[in-house]
């Protein structure tokens, strides 16, 4: 569950602003406390974490995925700390603030970006969809494991949902995925996962 608190930041007000041991992100002013996320959630990253940087060492890809680092729209007061970000090291020297604010505004810094859904899922459906999609990020995947969205997002009825949303002709198209098919990333085309897999990997074993 995410709460906002009453105090509103620009930009550079927030990353001096925010705390250490404590997860915000700025949404268009309005600072936003991210509840703790509980275990099944952090598996689910996790998982997805270790699948993915195996296959981007694999491919010998100049890619890292970044613990702490900001997406941050250009001309927004806006901050976003996503559950897994691929980083492209290969452009952050174009970006202006990575170095000092740990920060990347560039779609050419964002192969890919995976948001795990928790209580706020309208951040994830609604508003994050339209900024990654705005910056230009070409892969946005949603992996919403206990099918908390809205029936316009994962249908009806609800169930466990993957959303893959990519890039064409500047808006996203989103595919779902439900069970045992494979997800088409473009960013990983031989990285064999499925939904069934990424939702199993939420048990503790």
């Amino acid at each position: 569950m995410t709460q906002a608190i009453s105090k509103t930041l620009k930009f550079a007000e927030f990353v001096k602003w925010i705390p250490e041991n404590k997860h915000y992100e700025l949404h268009h002013g309005v600072i936003v406390e991210l509840a703790q996320p509980i275990g099944k959630h952090e598996n689910i990253a996790g998982f997805l974490y270790r699948k993915i940087t195996v296959e981007y060492v694999r491919l010998n890809l100049p890619y890292f995925i970044a613990s702490k680092v900001l997406i941050k729209p250009e001309d927004k007061d806006s901050a976003y700390s996503p559950d897994v970000l691929v980083l492209n090291k290969g452009n952050l020297k174009n970006e202006p603030l990575y170095e000092k604010e740990s920060t990347v505004s560039q779609s050419q810094s964002i192969p890919l970006v995976i948001e795990v859904v928790s209580t706020n899922w309208s951040d994830d459906y609604a508003l994050k969809f339209e900024e990654y999609e705005n910056i230009g990020i070409p892969e946005y995947l949603i992996v919403d494991y206990l099918g908390l969205g809205g029936k316009k997002f994962i249908g009806n009825p609800k169930l466990p949902t993957i959303t893959l949303c990519q890039l064409e002709n500047g808006e996203y198209k989103s595919t779902l995925y439900q069970g045992d098919e494979v997800i088409q990333l473009k960013s990983f085309p031989e990285l064999k996962l499925t939904a069934k897999e990424i939702f199993q990997s939420a048990q503790v074993e």
